[in-house]
């Protein structure tokens, strides 16, 4: 399986259980957070942003925060 295979995996996977996937991102993003020094959220934030834009949720736009 190439690496477009496995995009297009995630992006049936994120399409067809978003509250799911955007579960792990906020998950996965408050543990790298918790971990890595202040400085670096921003960066942290901007990256889970491109995973959800990449995987076709959209950005800050679906968050409730």
């Amino acid at each position: 399986m190439g690496f477009d295979d496995a995009l297009n995996k995630a992006k049936d996977f994120a399409n067809d259980n978003p509250d799911k996937v955007e579960q792990g991102l906020d998950g996965a993003t408050e543990q790298v957070k918790d971990r890595a020094p202040d400085n670096v959220d921003g960066h942290v934030d901007k990256g889970a942003d491109a995973a959800r834009d990449r995987l076709g949720l959209g950005g800050d736009d679906n968050k409730d925060n």
